[in-house]
């Protein structure tokens, strides 16, 4: 047996006991469905840029007033609805104020109520011919006074009623607390952040390009894609949008992937890559490609088994079965990826490598 393909029969059937695949198949299974090993010029392979996730709301919480937090409900992971009280500050004192401005707006109310009596009694008197029309005008004006104080001492009493919700902090929006600065008994001072918020459904993925590719993108970004890991490989983005605008220190040009809701494992502050169609001469300031001018090879990534160190694909020999073959990768394209060596123009390799295994 030539030692290339018992090392690859070894390998292969070491890596299905491993994976607990059966090593023999029924007769009647069905046929594998293969793929060929395409190439590409080495003008259409996409760029990496590092960038991190976001989230597009993402709030830190302070409180208007200052006191001692006497109520702390949350805690940093937890999920929260729109409107719920988060922490509550120390609010007597404003309570005090509250009470003393209703009873003000009461004894205005009470000096009011005796000035409207008197203008009346005063007009009475005033149609008996009893006393002067500048004796009633008086009078008059002392009730518009009081009914002004009146509404000023009402005004401030909405004022502190309004100030008492101060020392209540109520989440903005739904999402989830990811940082909590603060515990029971902390003061709380205007401006001093207490906690952070974001909404896990509106996430995005922020890289930071180079502005020397400015020309070369003409501000349109066609065929992005976006890599977190775990997320299998990249995927097209949603939305994408190129700012315009470059940042003084860094001489970047800030670039925002919309990530789609729902996805598993993911949040804000993780580690992500950008995979942009540039060309290589672009790419990087200018930096010369390994194969430059070179066709590359392509197998789908879906394709490709991934266990500890090994990565490998299932190559289809003449006969239809399945051998496993250990490859070395290069940059992802879509949802292609490049082989380095392992492979060669037109072989043909499984598309689904854990049934290949079961064949073999």
């Amino acid at each position: 047996m030539h030692l290339t393909t018992r090392r690859a029969w070894l390998a292969g059937t070491g890596l299905a006991l491993v994976m607990g695949a059966p090593v023999a198949q029924a007769a009647d299974a069905a046929p594998l469905v293969a793929v060929a090993v395409t190439t590409q010029p080495s003008s259409a392979s996409m760029t990496s840029f590092e960038a991190v996730v976001e989230a597009v709301r993402q709030t830190t919480l302070s409180t208007q007033v200052p006191g001692a937090i006497v109520a702390l409900h949350v805690k940093a992971g937890d999920r929260v609805r729109a409107g719920q009280e988060l922490l509550r500050v120390d609010a007597r004192a404003a309570q005090q104020n509250v009470a003393a401005s209703a009873s003000q707006v009461e004894a205005a109310q009470a000096a009011l109520n005796v000035a409207n009596k008197e203008y009346e009694r005063q007009k009475q008197l005033l149609q008996k011919q009893y006393i002067s029309q500048a004796a009633l005008d008086r009078i008059q004006a002392e009730r518009e006074a009081a009914q002004a104080q009146v509404q000023a001492l009402q005004a401030q009493n909405r004022a502190a009623q309004t100030q008492s919700g101060f020392f209540v902090l109520n989440a903005p929006y739904a999402g989830v607390i990811s940082d909590l600065a603060v515990t029971l008994g902390d003061m709380a001072m205007p401006g001093r952040p207490l906690m952070t918020l974001h909404d896990p459904s509106a996430l995005r993925v922020t890289a930071a390009l180079p502005e020397t590719l400015l020309p070369s993108l003409g501000g349109q970004i066609r065929g992005a894609r976006y890599d977190i890991a775990g997320q299998g490989g990249p995927r097209p983005a949603a939305q994408v949008q190129l700012l315009p605008t470059v940042d003084a220190a860094t001489h970047t040009i800030p670039l925002r992937l919309t990530l789609p809701p729902g996805l598993p494992g993911v949040a804000p502050g993780m580690f992500a890559r950008v995979w942009l169609p540039l060309p290589e001469t672009s790419a990087a300031g200018g930096a010369a490609a390994a194969r430059d001018g070179a066709s590359r090879l392509y197998v789908p990534a879906s394709s490709v088994l991934r266990r500890a160190e090994l990565t490998a694909v299932y190559v289809i020999d003449a006969q239809g079965k399945p051998l496993l073959r250990q490859i070395r990768l290069g940059r992802p394209a879509g949802d292609q990826v490049e082989v380095l060596s392992g492979l060669r123009p037109g072989e043909q390799i499984a598309a689904d490598p854990q049934a290949a295994a079961a064949r073999r």
